[in-house]
């Protein structure tokens, strides 16, 4: 069983870095994409975040394994392999890398997470981690105190969600985006489960986005659709709770 550097290891080596040219330890936010694997969209949030003057970390989670999205569309986004609790492990594992670089303020860490992704991250935040869970052999050793901030993006929060309504641990300030016509979940179910994490007393504001599942993924397939107009917004308030939990240096 992986300890959290082994998969910090295996996860760094597709992990790619955006950001100011320079040494400074700068606040730090770390995408995870959805079960599809990484698509074109998350470089775009990416270069939002360094344009605010933070470090971005896109994690590259089937690349590492050796994963194509052929894989991934048949047997993650089916439920077959690695769900919500294991990928927790991805999480905690970049959150423990990317915190001890020299150029991170290891204090002021946002995560942010794409339909799997963001049921990775919510598992990651509500987990016992207990010694040999979420598929790491010390889940515990990582401290959450630095994360400030956490983007969801649609999070996967169906049936094979299954500690969905499980109270959140650590509990930052929370950015929920909901898409009106996600064929996975009703704004419903997704209100009460994000209902259920600003209980915990996590400051959790919520955007239902009058798209699909994906509105933000050029080339998103049916019944998923691209939205131009969403994704700028979705951008735009992404950005706005980074610079909502952290002042980052100027370039």
């Amino acid at each position: 069983m992986d300890t959290l550097a082994d998969r910090w290891k295996l996860l760094e080596a597709r992990t790619t870095v955006v950001g100011a040219d320079d040494d400074r330890p700068r606040p730090a936010v770390i995408l995870f994409h959805g079960c599809g694997g990484l698509r074109d969209h998350l470089p775009r949030y990416a270069a939002a975040a360094k344009a605010a003057g933070w470090r971005a970390f896109i994690v590259d989670s089937w690349g590492a394994r050796g994963w194509s999205r052929e894989l991934a569309l048949l047997t993650v986004c089916t439920g077959l392999m690695l769900r919500g609790d294991k990928r927790a492990g991805d999480v905690l594992a970049a959150l423990d890398g990317v915190s001890r670089r020299r150029d991170v303020d290891s204090m002021k860490i946002a995560l942010a997470g794409w339909s799997h992704g963001g049921w990775g991250i919510m598992e990651a935040m509500s987990a016992d981690r207990r010694p040999r869970s979420l598929g790491l052999a010390d889940p515990g050793a990582v401290d959450l105190g630095g994360v400030l901030a956490v983007y969801l993006a649609y999070p996967y929060i169906g049936p094979a969600a299954l500690n969905r309504m499980r109270p959140w641990k650590h509990c930052p300030k929370t950015l929920a985006v909901i898409s009106r016509a996600d064929h996975l979940t009703t704004v419903r179910n997704a209100e009460n489960v994000h209902a259920m994490v600003r209980n915990c007393g996590a400051d959790v504001e919520t955007w239902v986005a009058e798209g699909t599942h994906a509105f933000d993924e050029p080339g998103a397939s049916p019944p998923m659709r691209y939205h131009p107009e969403l994704a700028d917004e979705a951008e735009r308030r992404f950005v706005a709770l980074l610079e909502d939990v952290a002042v980052a240096p100027q370039p």
